[in-house]
Parts: C-alpha cells; structure tokens; sequence
C-alpha cells in the first residue's frame, strides 16, 4: 500500500502533537516510509505545505534534500483523473470554490490512478451531508471508491513507534 499524505498531515503533527523538534523520531520514521517506497507527497501537497510558511523547522525539514528524495511522489498526473475527481466535489463548481479546495483534487487523483494500491491520508473527517466545496477529502475518496484513513491509523498500518529503529 503507499499511503499518500494530505498537507494537513505534517501541518498538524508538526504543530500539535509531534513537533519536529521534540519527536524526531516520528520525522525519521517517516523519511524512512518514504524511502521504502511506503509514504508519498505528491508536489502540489508539498506546494501546499511549504505555502506562507518562512523559518518553518517543518518547511526546513521538508527541503532537506535526503527528505525531498524520499518523500516526494516522483509521477505524471492525469488531468482526466483530476477532472473526475473535481466533478466529484460538483461539475460546475466556481473558480472561487476550486481556490477553497486547494489541492485536495490533485491527492485524490493520484490515489485514483491505483484505487486498490494507495490510501489518502487526512486528518479531515466525514461529513456526508456537506456540499460541493465544503465536501470532505474522505467522502471524495469513498465516493470514487479511493481508501483513505487518518494519521493514527498509518501509524498503526506502518508500526509508528518511537523506538522503530530497534
């Protein structure tokens, strides 16, 4: 499985719960996943993440060259597999609602290119009741037959441990 991380992933354990400077070991558990081919982000996500964020330890981290190499999603996307997956959050939407979704399109696509083989991980959760730009990266997924779980779940799938090198 290659799990592929939304931005939301690294913003929000970096800022929450594992920050880089008090957890490595998560930081190279993850550079690590990325090497073994496990654990992607695809250029736009990485856009994304490094967006309005100067002096960030974790933009510092992400562009350090070994850790670009690992976790970087080197692959051509297909625009068909992009429109698919917009037309999914609403056929017409406006160019003020796609700014809203960002990059979410792009994530969901690459884990449409091999639905049985990639997983999108997100830290946003369901809410099947919303519409068009305010539909969530999971029910997008569902609706496209794409997997998608949460952090704690990759941790639980790849074996998260602070003593993982052990």
């Amino acid at each position: 499985m290659l799990y592929l991380l939304d931005a939301n992933i690294s913003i929000t354990a970096h800022g929450n719960y594992y920050p880089i400077d008090q957890v490595p070991e998560f930081w190279d558990w993850l550079q690590y996943q990325g090497e073994q081919g496990s654990v992607k982000i695809p250029l736009e996500i990485m856009d994304e993440i490094r967006q309005g964020r100067d002096e960030d330890p974790l933009v510092e981290w992400i562009e350090t060259p070994e850790v670009l190499k690992a976790l970087l999603l080197k692959e051509d996307l297909d625009p068909a597999l992009v429109r698919r997956t917009v037309d999914t959050y609403a056929p017409d939407l406006t160019d003020s609602e796609l700014l809203q979704i960002g990059s979410d399109p792009f994530l969901i696509a690459y884990a449409l290119a091999a639905p049985a083989d990639r997983c999108v991980v997100t830290i946003e959760t369901s809410r099947p009741k919303a519409q068009r730009q305010n539909r969530k990266v999971p029910d997008v997924c569902r609706d496209l037959g794409v997997q998608s779980c949460g952090p704690f779940q990759l941790n639980r799938d790849l074996g998260f441990s602070t003593r993982w090198k052990r």
